[in-house]
């Protein structure tokens, strides 16, 4: 009996290991077609991006009221959102399936709203490297920065060209896999754009099993769509002329370069910019608060091609692609759904994809009129791409290269073109309005307009700057890195930060810059402190910070100029948002004046109370208050082991402990006695001696977990 119990239990293990191998293949199948999300936030512009080879619409939040959501720029300011949604389509004509049933049009989509993960492309691998990784970024002891949680690098590769590319590789029903790589530089000449490389290779798999059915592949198109919107600032803050600018129904869309408006450019581009609305009760250029003048939507965004391979034989670049740039409306039928059986859906599909270039833009339509009131279309219109047709055998590939970017007037330059703006429209002031080109004017609409629409020679500037970056094989010139470490500690008369100095290896180093915002992090910031090679320091006290204030943070390693690309003799520097803080720095209260000020805060410390005494990112703070300015504290249990030593140097009456050891470990539960003491004599600003050295005194407190 007993060797029948054995054998039958070995029988039962063996088959919980395999079920829970079966199980483990199982899930991990799943696990490749979850909607994923990274995000690329190193320079100026930001964006996320999906998985499942395109950026639907509500695809990070499914929120309706974040529909503008990614293409943020100048992404430390709110709201600045351009991207509604996109669309990646791949069709090919008289497909004949592994069923035997032919298609006249077979097309394969993800988006602009849905995506058929697990039967249409499937994702098989997404991951983001990194040239190094974020710098650790605290303020008073506690994690704050947005890249803690928003910049997660998968591998580090030093000799990476892009400081951040985002790999992300799927199959397609019909046998096609794309492998996308998305490029984003930090160096300030080049960070308002990403440029995406796609390959798309005929490998013949077919399903998420890795199953294949190879076959030629003909008049194969690859299309793109870019729905952009504009003046989320206005839609959030309850100014917009309509809640349609949310879905970019006055997006005006222009082409360039190629199809009717080729000209004589040196590129081939597509970009939107914000169309003046028929329910503002003010000119609208530049969405204006009436009540204020702030401008919500002075940017342009758009893409520029690199690169299309002219057949999968031939690598030079086809300047007759793309062979498509129809505008569509964004709420047509063939944007809906996702259903690779439904013929009448993909033939309309393809329809669009292989539709040419109009007789006239877009834009050369809506003319100087209210671009919410052109066409029929309640959604507004979307840029349409198409490259091609290839015929693409087993094997077989194409390449194509896009950059993308957001460009526009400054921050700076936009708060006081709008300020100036509605001083004259309000009758309250008369400052001069110079124009862009220098002239005066007293048309405070026609000033607007103008300063607005530099925009688009800004978004040239930016294209042509992405196409010199392609050309050069990605190899600009690099700033030095940032601090790996960038810590802000609040005092009482002053706010202390300090950096490491990996930077200071670097070839070209030439010191840093620190910037300063009071109040909150999304505003301009102001230079504070600045040192060269010749005088570099890693501490810098701010003694100018006022008590009641929030002070935000961030510091650049620069270069002496010598190597900038563009404006010779201009430092590069590190991306102010690799060390940008999130959380603020403030003024803490001065010493005490007497020892019998302190206290320990809470007392007794309850975990169970935790996120109600210093909130849920610190659980296991306790507040020692009513401190001399210096002094030595040693915490010890009841029958007198001393569990830690703090020496407290900053000068203010608080000093905050975590409730660890010197050893790093969570104290338990039990009496504990702080111990304080005085190392030196004291003054006050007057010569008055406050304490002498060797004064002390004792609290007990509780911790009960």
């Amino acid at each position: 009996m007993k060797t029948k119990k054995i054998i039958f239990n070995n029988t039962l293990f063996a088959f919980f290991i395999c079920t829970i191998l079966v199980i483990s293949g199982y899930r991990s199948v799943i696990a490749q077609t979850g909607k994923q999300i990274k995000w690329l936030r190193v320079g100026s512009l930001h964006s996320w991006y999906l998985n499942w080879g395109s950026e639907i619409e509500l695809g990070r939040t499914g929120q309706a009221r974040e529909q503008q959501d990614g293409l943020r720029w100048p992404a430390q300011f709110r709201n600045q959102d351009t991207e509604v949604g996109k669309a990646i389509w791949i069709g090919t004509k008289d497909y004949e399936d592994r069923n035997g049933k032919t298609y006249p049009h077979k097309v394969i989509a993800a988006g602009p709203r849905e995506c058929d993960e697990k039967y249409q492309l499937i994702p098989v691998e997404f991951k983001m490297l990194g040239r190094f990784y974020s710098p650790k970024v605290h303020v008073d002891g506690l994690p704050a920065t947005d890249n803690e949680l928003n910049d997660v690098v998968d591998a580090i590769d030093p000799n990476l060209k892009p400081d951040r590319m985002i790999v992300n590789k799927l199959n397609s029903y019909i046998g096609i896999t794309v492998t996308r790589k998305i490029m984003a530089f930090a160096q300030q000449n080049h960070d308002n754009y990403f440029i995406y490389e796609y390959v798309f290779k005929n490998t013949g798999v077919v399903d998420i099993n890795g199953n294949t059915d190879p076959k030629t592949l003909n008049d194969v198109i690859f299309h793109f769509q870019y729905r952009y919107g504009f003046g989320l600032d206005a839609f959030r803050k309850n100014w917009a002329p309509s809640n349609n600018i949310n879905w970019g129904r006055n997006c005006v869309n222009q082409v360039v370069g190629i199809g009717p408006n080729k000209g004589d450019f040196d590129f081939r581009a597509q970009y939107s910019w914000y169309g003046i609305h028929s329910k503002s009760p003010v000119d609208d250029w530049g969405c204006p608060n009436p009540k204020d003048g702030s401008l919500a939507a002075v940017q342009y965004t758009g893409n520029v091609i690199l690169h299309a391979d002219t057949s999968p034989h031939d690598p030079t670049d086809d300047v007759k692609q793309p062979s498509t740039t129809m505008y569509i409306g964004s709420d047509c039928p063939a944007t809906k759904g996702s259903d690779q059986f439904n013929s009448t859906l993909m033939d309309a599909r393809y329809a669009l994809m292989a539709a040419g270039h109009p007789g006239k833009t877009h834009a050369d339509e809506v003319g100087d009129g209210f671009a919410d009131q052109w066409g029929t279309d309640p959604g507004g219109y979307t840029h349409g791409q198409g490259f091609g047709p290839y015929t693409l055998e087993p094997g077989d590939s194409i390449r194509i290269v896009i950059a993308e970017g957001v460009s526009g007037i400054s921050r700076q330059k936009s708060v006081e073109v709008g300020n100036n703006w509605y001083q004259h429209h309000a009758n309250i002031g008369e400052p001069v309005l110079i124009l862009p080109d220098g002239q005066t004017t007293t048309d405070e609409d026609e000033y607007k307009r103008l300063w607005v629409q530099t925009g688009e020679d800004s978004l040239f500037q930016t294209f042509r700057r992405a196409i010199t970056n392609f050309k050069n094989d990605y190899k600009i010139p690099q700033p030095p890195p940032p601090p790996n470490t960038f810590e802000v500690n609040s005092g009482g008369d002053r706010i202390t930060l300090s950096w490491s100095n990996n930077a200071e290896t670097w070839e070209y180093f030439d010191g840093y810059d620190i910037y300063r915002a009071v109040g909150k992090p999304d505003t301009l910031y102001e230079k504070i402190f600045s040192c060269n090679k010749s005088d570099v320091v890693n501490v810098y006290e701010d003694k100018t910070a006022r008590r009641g204030f929030d002070y935000y943070y961030y510091i650049q390693s620069k270069d002496d100029g010598s190597q900038n690309d563009i404006n010779p003799g201009i430092p590069l520097v590190s991306s102010k948002f690799y060390t940008m803080t999130n959380q603020p720095a403030y003024l803490r209260r001065p010493g005490g004046k007497s020892l019998s000020e302190i206290r320990v805060v809470p007392n007794p410390y309850n975990i169970r109370a935790s996120s109600l005494q210093f909130g849920v990112d610190a659980p296991d703070r306790l507040a020692f208050f009513g401190l001399p300015p210096e002094c030595t504290i040693k915490i010890f249990t009841e029958r007198g082991d001393l569990v830690d030593t703090i020496e407290h140097t900053d000068g203010t009456g608080d000093e905050l402990w975590h409730s660890m050891t010197s050893s790093g470990q969570i104290i338990v539960s039990g009496v504990y006695i702080a111990y304080f003491e005085v190392p030196r004599d004291y003054r006050d600003s007057n010569g008055n001696l406050l304490f002498r050295k060797g004064d002390n005194i004792t609290r007990k407190f509780v911790i009960i977990r």
